[in-house]
C-alpha cells in the first residue's frame, strides 16, 4: 500500500539479562522502527522472561533460548551481543555468514587486528583464541558523531566503551584541528557502580561503594588503549595520555574531565565552544553547554545525550573540557541503539531519551 511504514526490523538481543541487554530491551520496547524477536542466554536458558524479569515485562512473555546462531539467523535480521569480552567473536561470524548484521557491546571489534586486542585483553585472549582478524579488519567502531559514513552500511559494528565514549567526544575535535599537544594529555574520569555490570563483585556492594570515591585501574586501564587507538587516528600522529577512573557512590553515570595543552594560547574558551557546537550541531544526541555552565551527571541520566563544556586556563594554557553521559545509555545500551538507527536508515536519535527524568 502506497505510504505505508515499512517493516520493523527483527531483533535478536543475546545476554539479555545483564544490564546492557536489559536496557536495550527497555529502549526498543517503543521504538517504531525495531521488533524484539529473539532473546538469547546461558544460566537462564528456558526460562519466560517475564518470570526472570517481572519489572519489564515483553509482550508473549517469550523464553530464553541458547544463543545458536541458526536459530538467531531465523528469527532476526540484526543482533545486539551483550556479552563478556571473549566470547561475542565466538558468535558473530557465523551470525554474519547468516545474513545478520551485529552490534557488540563487548571489546572483541574494537581494535582493528586481534593482536591488538589480545595484548589488551590477555585473559580473555587466552581463555578464547581467535583468528577472525578480517573481521577485526572490516568492525566500524561505533561511536556514531564519528564513525562517518560506513556506519550506514556496516555488517559489524564494535560499540565503544564508555568511559571512551565520554572521553573520546570530549577530545577528538581537539586533535582533529590540531589545537592541543598530543603530550600531556589527562583524562580524570568517575563512574557509578552499574559500570562494573551486574554479577555480584564485592567493591560494588553499597556496604563498600557508599561514602566514598576510589581510583581503580589508575595504570593501564583497559580502556586506556582503546582511547588511545581512537585519538591517534583523529590527530593523525600517535597519542599517548593519561587516563585514570575513579568509582562514585551512585548507580550511572560518567563525568570525564579532559585536559590539554593548548598550540596556541590565544584561544579562549568561546572560541573552543564554538568549535565544538559546529562540530555537533548535527548531532543531536551531543550538546554543548554556554561557557560557564558545566555539567552533572543528573543532567543526562536516563538520556542518550552527551553534555559536553569547555573552559580555558589563560595562566596554564590548559583547556579543559568536561564530558558527562549515561554509562549505560550513551555509553552502552543506547549508543547501541544509535548505531542501529544508523545501520537501517532511521535517523540517530529514533526511539531515544534525550531529555532526563529531573531530579
Amino acid at each position: 500500500m502506497a505510504g505505508a511504514s515499512p517493516s520493523p526490523q527483527r531483533v535478536a538481543v543475546i545476554g539479555a539479562s545483564g544490564y546492557g541487554g536489559l536496557q536495550i530491551l527497555r529502549l526498543l520496547q517503543d521504538h517504531p522502527g525495531f521488533r524484539v524477536t529473539f532473546l538469547g542466554g546461558s544460566g537462564s536458558v528456558g526460562q519466560h522472561w517475564n518470570d526472570r524479569a517481572p519489572f519489564l515485562p515483553l509482550p508473549g512473555n517469550p523464553a530464553i533460548e541458547e544463543p545458536s546462531p541458526e536459530a538467531i539467523a531465523a528469527a532476526a535480521d540484526v543482533a545486539v551481543l551483550s556479552l563478556p569480552n571473549g566470547l561475542a567473536s565466538g558468535l558473530a561470524p557465523a551470525l554474519l555468514r547468516a545474513g545478520v548484521r551485529v552490534v557488540d557491546l563487548s571489546a572483541d571489534y574494537r581494535f582493528p587486528t586481534v593482536a591488538q586486542w589480545a595484548a589488551t585483553y590477555t585473559g580473555e585472549a587466552e581463555r578464547h583464541p581467535r583468528h577472525d582478524d578480517d573481521l577485526c579488519a572490516e568492525a566500524v567502531y561505533g561511536l556514531v558523531e564519528w564513525a562517518g559514513d560506513r556506519l550506514a552500511s556496516a555488517r559489524l559494528v564494535g560499540a565503544p566503551g564508555c568511559f571512551p565514549t565520554a572521553s573520546l567526544l570530549a577530545l577528538m575535535p581537539l586533535l582533529q584541528q590540531g589545537l592541543i599537544e598530543g603530550e600531556g594529555i589527562v583524562i580524570d574520569a568517575k563512574t557509578g557502580t552499574s559500570g562494573g555490570g551486574r554479577a555480584a563483585k564485592e567493591h560494588l556492594l553499597l556496604a563498600e561503594a557508599d561514602g566514598g570515591v576510589a581510583p581503580y585501574g589508575v595504570v593501564g586501564h583497559r580502556h586506556t588503549a582503546e582511547i588511545e587507538l581512537q585519538a591517534s587516528k583523529a590527530a593523525g600522529r600517535a597519542i599517548q595520555l593519561q587516563f585514570t577512573p575513579h568509582l562514585l557512590p551512585m548507580v550511572r553515570g560518567i563525568l570525564a574531565t579532559v585536559y590539554g595543552r593548548l598550540r596556541d594560547p590565544g584561544l579562549t574558551a568561546e572560541d573552543l565552544t564554538t568549535l565544538f557546537q559546529v562540530t555537533y550541531r548535527d548531532h543531536p544526541c551531543v550538546a554543548v553547554l554556554p561557557v560557564g555552565t558545566y555539567p552533572s551527571t543528573k543532567w543526562v541520566r536516563q538520556t542518550n545525550r552527551a553534555l559536553l563544556s569547555v573552559a580555558v586556563d589563560k595562566r596554564t594554557s590548559q583547556v579543559v573540557v568536561m564530558s558527562a553521559i549515561d554509562n549505560l545509555l550513551k555509553g552502552q545500551a543506547g549508543q547501541a541503539v544509535q548505531c542501529l538507527n544508523v545501520m537501517t536508515g532511521q535517523r540517530p536519535e529514533t526511539g531515544l531519551p534525550l531529555l532526563p527524568f529531573y531530579p
